[in-house]
């Protein structure tokens, strides 16, 4: 065991929330400096150049998890001997795309991004952003266009390895129209965005039609206390599986996951994009195995 483990398990359970909490103070002060940084760098093309319209992918299923470093997953999906170094290999090889959750909380530098692009290396691997809670969760989609677009420089360094940018709204974030049309007058229709709700009263044919004039795509949800439907609003449908009774702790069973395939497969869409969320007890990895393999999705079918 790595002493940066053994560090871990000394620490007590209300020091580790306190720390948190802490991390998450210092990251939500440090976001504004660097979305101002990438605000810079936009501006002054950071040696990007903006693609036209939204990057051309596949049509297919893309399956992954919500994020690939989790220290529950060591002995369950990761061997325990193998480094950490390792683990985004050792995910790759099983997977052609992750649903990245650190930009949620902490707003990437060009320097992260351009990290991202090179780990992938010669695959042909796929990311989706979630984007920073600064948006989302502090500004609450007022007065964000600017950052929506400072934001949507990642999509202009990724290029094709670029898949969807997740915009997910807390669970107090209630329906109505002026807040749908704040939403959908800040998105870049260059970009393919994607928009997950936690609050029930967002699933109405008010919001769906607005979705699909803007070609917005409308964010499915295995979760508590919300519809358990696949909602398709553009040529994409994008799940999330948090677990429909407890979030990110459920082992979907194959009926469950064959349940979802199915309407996946009847929603007629171009592409699928689903991310596994349930990564407390490590079985993510497991249960999107099981649905690239319904899906008839093979680790090599989009390898350079």
């Amino acid at each position: 065991m790595s002493m940066e483990a053994t560090n871990r398990k000394e620490i007590g359970p209300d020091e580790r929330r306190e720390r948190r909490r802490l991390r998450r103070e210092k990251q939500r002060i440090e976001n504004f400096g660097r979305a101002e940084k990438m605000h810079l760098a936009r501006l002054a093309g950071a040696n990007v150049e903006r693609g036209q319209g939204v990057p051309s992918l596949e049509d297919s299923a893309y399956v992954g998890c919500s994020g690939w470093f989790y220290w529950k997953w060591r002995g369950q999906f990761y061997p325990t001997d193998l480094p950490t170094s390792d683990w985004f290999n050792h995910y790759a090889k099983q997977f052609d795309t992750v649903e990245i959750n650190a930009s949620f909380y902490a707003w990437p530098t060009v320097t992260n991004v351009k990290g991202w692009a090179r780990q992938a290396g010669n695959r042909s691997f796929v990311y989706t952003i979630k984007v920073c809670e600064l948006i989302t969760h502090i500004k609450r989609f007022k007065g964000t266009k600017t950052l929506v677009m400072d934001f949507g420089m990642i999509a202009d360094i990724l290029c094709e390895r670029m898949g969807c940018f997740l915009f997910q709204l807390p669970p107090s974030y209630h329906f109505t129209k002026a807040r749908l049309n704040g939403i959908l007058g800040q998105l870049d229709p260059a970009r393919r965005n994607v928009v997950e709700f936690r609050h029930a009263s967002w699933w109405n044919e008010t919001v769906y039609s607005a979705f699909r004039e803007t070609g917005t795509i409308f964010c499915s949800c295995s979760a508590p206390r919300l519809p358990d439907v696949l909602v398709r609003t553009a040529d994409d449908v994008y799940v999330r599986l948090h677990g429909p009774e407890r979030w990110y702790r459920h082992d979907y069973t194959g009926d469950e996951l064959t349940k979802w395939a199915n309407k996946i497969r009847a929603s007629g869409a171009k592409r699928a994009w689903v991310y596994f969320n349930n990564d407390y007890e490590g079985f993510a990895p497991k249960n999107a195995l099981t649905m690239r393999r319904l899906l008839k999705v093979q680790p090599s079918d989009r390898r350079r």
